[in-house]
């Protein structure tokens, strides 16, 4: 296909995102089946078009007072891939499966002719119910951080420790481009690539599948290391999901000790027993919800791990059609979500034992207003600063730049390069 084609393709699956309300991915599966002719790199052309007019939505659509898919995926290529007006006029009128051509009016848009600033939630690609709460954390830096959230993410790779070291990986994987993370000392990290390029499919390296090193974002994989699970201990991952966080807390123990693998949601903890076995996990329990309760760990546990369900506004780089479907209620449903869960977990921690609280998510409603609300209805819990836990396990890196008065730090991509993530630490008395 040429690039008049993926333009058409890319407009096709935006407006099925748009107006029937679909994730993009499955969209973007389903134009696939159908058009078996669209080659691997057709297909990411597509796919990158698509997510980056999702992720810079808000300020395509103020620049060009326009927010039709036509519009966002064609000022896309021209603007954000920074192909130019007179290359996108050439594509179109050269291409006889391209889109139409260019009017005047949207030619004179796309080369900013008359249009105003956008509104600063606009300027950071940030939905507009949202900028109150954006305002609230970052200040005068909202659309600094609103933008990082609307670039591409890197490809973060963690080294199991189990098998290998992060050296002898780098070396492996150099026809990758993979670099050491600026922060996680087990993290390696292949950079996005620009326009239509994509990034390596490190599922199929060796490395992978011999379970030396797992897909896992840095900020992840710090949470992992503030917890400071520690060989011997009990642990309970309590939302271990795909058990990404688990694995790094296995590798921390060093198959010592004990740690129980639970989420509620008995689909999300499925991919577990896989992942278990290629990383040589030896130390792991998984608690499946359907046939199994934890009430034989109540008051046992030395660390209870909770990435706790939440917005997922950290992570937009990544899932950035479901910042436009994130609705008010949905918000509030995971505050609640997130309450519950903090209670529950709480439960297994022992006297003298810490829970660890975590989201992907920038909101304070999610991170410090909840970790506020945990104290305040908990008194057998104290707050331990999650700041000196940084300090203790990175001792030679920066200082996370969104720290509270207790201590509850906040990675984001524009201050930290990774993820956004929360982190909070409890200690219950003795």
């Amino acid at each position: 296909m040429k690039d008049g084609g993926r333009l058409a393709a890319a407009i096709e699956v935006l407006t099925e995102v748009e107006t029937r309300h679909r994730p993009v991915q499955i969209a973007l599966r389903d134009w696939g089946a159908a058009h078996r002719f669209a080659g691997s790199g057709d297909r990411t052309a597509i796919g990158n078009l698509v997510f980056d007019a999702l992720r810079n939505k808000a300020s395509l659509a103020a620049s060009l007072e326009d927010g039709t898919p036509r519009a966002l995926i064609l000022a896309t290529y021209a603007l954000t891939w920074e192909k130019g007006v007179p290359a996108l006029t050439e594509v179109l009128t050269q291409d006889q499966h391209a889109p139409a051509g260019l009017t005047d009016d949207e030619r004179d848009r796309l080369a900013g002719s008359g249009n105003g600033e956008p509104a600063a939630y606009a300027q950071a690609d940030v939905p507009e119910w949202l900028w109150p709460g954006f305002q609230s954390v970052f200040g005068d830096r909202a659309v600094e951080e609103g933008r990082a959230l609307a670039q591409r993410a890197p490809v973060d790779l963690r080294t199991n420790t189990l098998k290998s070291d992060r050296d002898k990986l780098l070396k492996r994987l150099a026809h990758t481009g993979a670099q050491p993370t600026a922060l996680s000392p087990v993290g390696m990290r292949i950079e996005a690539k620009p326009g239509s390029g994509r990034v390596p499919h490190v599922q199929a390296e060796e490395g992978y599948r011999k379970g030396w090193f797992e897909l896992q974002d840095e900020a992840s994989q710090l949470a992992a290391l503030l917890a400071q699970a520690k060989p011997g201990e009990q642990v309970l991952d309590y939302c271990a999901g795909g058990g990404g966080k688990t694995l790094a807390l296995a590798a921390a123990m060093q198959n010592k000790g004990q740690l129980y693998a639970y989420d509620a949601d008995r689909l999300r903890l499925a991919p577990i027993h896989e992942r278990l076995q290629r990383a040589g996990a030896r130390n792991i329990q998984v608690r499946d919800p359907a046939s199994s309760n934890l009430e034989d760990l109540a008051g046992q546990m030395d660390l209870v791990f909770m990435d706790a369900p939440c917005t997922g506004t950290g992570v937009w780089r990544r899932r950035p059609d479901s910042k436009w479907r994130l609705a008010e209620k949905a918000l509030a449903d995971r505050i609640e979500d997130q309450r519950h869960v903090l209670e529950n977990a709480s439960r297994y921690v022992k006297p003298g034992g810490r829970l660890v609280y975590v989201t992907c998510s920038v909101l304070p409603a999610e991170n410090e207003d909840q970790a506020e609300w945990f104290l305040k209805n908990t008194p057998d819990f104290k707050p331990v600063s999650a700041l000196e836990a940084w300090k203790a396990a990175l001792p030679n890196a920066q200082e996370p730049r969104y720290v509270t008065e207790r201590g509850d730090l906040l990675m984001t991509p524009a201050s930290t390069g990774t993820d956004g993530f929360f982190v909070a630490i409890f200690e219950r008395n003795p």
